[in-house]
């Protein structure tokens, strides 16, 4: 069918580069601490379990405030949320760099998860109000996606050179620039934001228990494997968060205007996206985890050599995130990119842990690193492009969040129960500590588990349902209809 190109933009091409840059910073921040966590660990005197709350801090502020986060996007606007989301990000990371003590390291973290869970759903609303759905924003999403994982590039090359020559805290210093340069540009290239939707009001019971609720799973889920499953840290808080998101649900159904309709998450198309992602975020976290813990005490790499050690996993992530952009989205449809991108996902951290052995060498995790970081790259892309499909633009931050919510709550939970299967019986407290060839069966473990959950995902994906759904206004000047990522529907007035 058909299609009459909409008159460019003004500014669009400005925009799409600020907002791929925004993604650059996220993927930056997460990816750069993990090689510099040997390091930090030993700078501030974490446990080997305790260490894991470097990354686990932020997961909690990043899923615990998603929700809420995305619907402050839909009624405040999101050039508003996008610029204090960055600020956040400058100071924090500021604060992170000049830690000298392991709680205010943590609390800096936690703060830079709120920067990103109000920036994550102001960047995606951004992009899917501002171009078309269809072969117009698939293109859109192949510039950030790829921008995102050359971030992951970045991330792991900076963390092994900051941390080198500089030490840790130049991992967190060198976002102190970029996010003021973000906020700089921000007000000059953004569009201005409507007038704040004041008609439809917050909904501030659902934000207190949403937020309240999400924020205690993934705390406990960060918490069981150190403070154990049964003490008020563990269960205890997981038990809790479920109550009030119970609570969050019945306060949905009856609420107006509510932080989290309830038709998006049962929606054909958000439902299997959100749970792809949370299988998705489970492997990933705990695959970076793995791949670093061998690389450098088991190979003895430096930071600089593991830093580059990520070259080929980021370069294989592109591939696999540009492909799924620029064709398969286009010719054959969100499903039939996600279900294969799952099963090579899970079957590269398969062959990555099986190349992993005591003496080993990087040469036997090639094969898996290229299979892992490609279905990776088709996974990422196509779960944020599913995201945003067929919803209407006053909803697309809620959207996105509901969506990365899951994506953030997985990766807690995916880091937390894989690292306690990796160091279960591994005694770090005592010299020597743990051999290399006890380190590498528990990471075999952890990995071998994680590879079987993206196979799962499979079954999410078949079950994307074809919709019809209207046009954004971002091509309302395109005629009549245009293809949608959604299996070929079609989408139109």
């Amino acid at each position: 069918m058909g299609t009459t190109q909409a008159p460019p933009r003004p500014r669009a091409g400005l925009m799409l580069a600020l907002l791929a840059f925004a993604q650059f910073i996220i993927a930056i921040d997460y990816n750069i601490v993990y090689v510099a966590l040997p390091d930090i660990g030993s700078g501030l005197d974490f446990s080997a379990q305790s260490l894991q709350w470097v990354v686990s801090a932020y997961a909690v502020g990043f899923g615990g405030l998603l929700l809420f986060g995305g619907r402050s996007v839909d009624r405040l606007g999101p050039r508003r949320i996008f610029t204090l989301a960055i600020s956040l990000y400058g100071i924090s990371s500021l604060v992170g760099g000049i830690s000298d003590d392991a709680g205010l390291l943590v609390a800096a973290r936690a703060v830079q998860g709120i920067g990103g869970a109000l920036l994550f759903p102001a960047v995606l609303a951004l992009l899917f109000i501002g171009f078309a759905e269809g072969p117009e924003r698939n293109r859109a999403m192949a510039i950030w996606g790829a921008t995102g994982s050359a971030g992951l590039a970045a991330g792991s090359l900076l963390g092994g050179v900051l941390t080198d020559i500089w030490g840790w805290e130049a991992v967190f210093l060198v976002n102190v620039p970029l996010a003021a340069a973000a906020l700089v540009a921000a007000p000059l290239v953004l569009p201005a934001d409507p007038p704040r939707n004041t008609d439809l009001g917050f909904d501030i019971p659902g934000a207190v228990l949403g937020t309240a609720g999400s924020t205690l799973i993934v705390l406990g889920l960060v918490s069981g494997p150190e403070e154990g499953w049964t003490t008020f840290r563990g269960l205890g808080t997981i038990a809790i968060g479920v109550v009030l998101l119970l609570v969050f649900v019945a306060v949905e159904q009856r609420v107006r205007n509510p932080l989290a309709p309830l038709r998006l998450i049962l929606n054909s198309r958000q439902g299997p996206t959100a749970i792809i992602a949370f299988l998705f975020m489970c492997t990933l976290a705990a695959s970076f985890y793995i791949y670093t813990t061998y690389l450098q005490p088991v190979l003895g790499y430096s930071p600089l050599k593991a830093g580059f050690a990520f070259l080929p996993v980021a370069i294989a992530t592109s591939l696999g995130a540009g492909l799924a952009s620029s064709i398969l989205l286009d010719k054959i449809g969100l499903r039939l990119t996600l279900a294969p991108g799952c099963f090579l996902y899970g079957l590269g951290v398969a062959l990555l842990v099986l190349g992993m052995s005591d003496g080993g060498s990087f040469w036997a995790l090639v094969p898996g690193i290229i299979v892992w970081g490609f279905g990776g790259g088709m996974v990422f892309t196509g779960v944020f492009t599913g995201a945003g499909a067929g919803v209407a633009p006053h909803e697309q931050g809620v959207a996105s969040a509901l969506v990365s919510t899951a994506q953030q709550v997985g990766g807690a939970m995916g880091l937390a129960a894989l690292v306690a299967i990796a160091n279960h019986g591994l005694d770090y407290d005592h010299p020597p500590g743990p051999s290399a060839s006890d380190i590498v069966d528990g990471l075999q473990n952890a990995g071998y588990v994680a590879a079987v959950l993206p196979i799962v995902g499979v079954l999410a994906a078949l079950a994307l349902k074809v919709a019809h759904h209207p046009q954004t206004p971002a091509a309302e000047a395109a005629v009549p209809a245009t293809p949608s990522p959604v299996d070929g529907a079609v989408v139109g007035d």
